[in-house]
């Protein structure tokens, strides 16, 4: 639990007394360590992007990585690829399809990529509303995978994630990333491109793969000084 109150707003870009009434609101995922509110900054930032947030670059410094560039969206997307007509008629059905269609890098084990994302959803649903959710493992480092990738799945039938607007899902993303770092950038450059209504134009009409690459390369990055995710 390493981050304060005071972080929490400045990550965010709120007020303090924002993060004090979703604490009592219990919205927001908080722990009272020695009678203080502490958050995790993973589980931060990835409660802020499901909910389609902006979060402060400072939130990905990491300086052991930052040699390392951070992976481009359109990058991963092409990398991950995109699926269409994905088989199942429940959830698990649905993610145990994606996993055997997902390119992973040589030596990931499905069968236990398979559980993590199950138990994420357990967790908490990875479904950010409007039929799309965003399955990802929640400590992507233990998958030992090599690149970071973004797949994108439209599914034959619409299944129910739990979402909190009660529809069902019909359109995943899932993000596989070697680092932490990589991860949580990804999620937060995905959940920017959703408020994109070319991008979301581009999927909820299913088009053609180059089309959606190419809706994706002009929306504009923003973090990083406006490069494009």
């Amino acid at each position: 639990m390493n981050l304060s109150v005071k972080d929490a707003a400045r990550i965010l870009n709120v007020t303090e007394k924002t993060i004090y009434r979703w604490i009592k609101q219990d919205l927001i995922p908080a722990y009272r360590v020695n009678g203080q509110n502490r958050f995790n900054q993973s589980e931060l930032i990835e409660w802020a992007t499901s909910r389609r947030m902006g979060v402060a670059p400072e939130a990905f410094e990491e300086p052991e990585e930052a040699a390392t560039p951070l992976p481009l969206l359109t990058d991963s997307l092409e990398a991950g690829g995109i699926i269409y007509r994905l088989d199942g008629t429940s959830r698990n059905e649905v993610l145990g399809n994606l996993v055997n269609n997902l390119r992973l890098s040589d030596g990931v084990d499905k069968d236990y990529l398979l559980k993590v994302l199950i138990a994420r959803e357990e967790l908490a649903s990875t479904s950010v509303g409007a039929g799309i959710a965003i399955p990802h493992p929640r400590n992507p480092v233990l998958l030992h995978t090599t690149q970071p990738t973004v797949t994108l799945a439209f599914l034959e039938n619409p299944v129910d994630f739990r979402s909190l607007d009660g529809l069902d899902t019909k359109i995943l993303f899932c993000v596989i990333s070697p680092t932490l770092r990589a991860h949580l950038h990804l999620l937060s450059m995905l959940g920017y491109a959703l408020k994109d209504n070319t991008f979301r134009q581009a999927i909820e009409l299913t088009e053609s793969r180059e089309k959606i690459v190419d809706a994706l390369r002009q929306v504009k990055n923003g973090m990083g000084g406006g490069n494009r995710g």
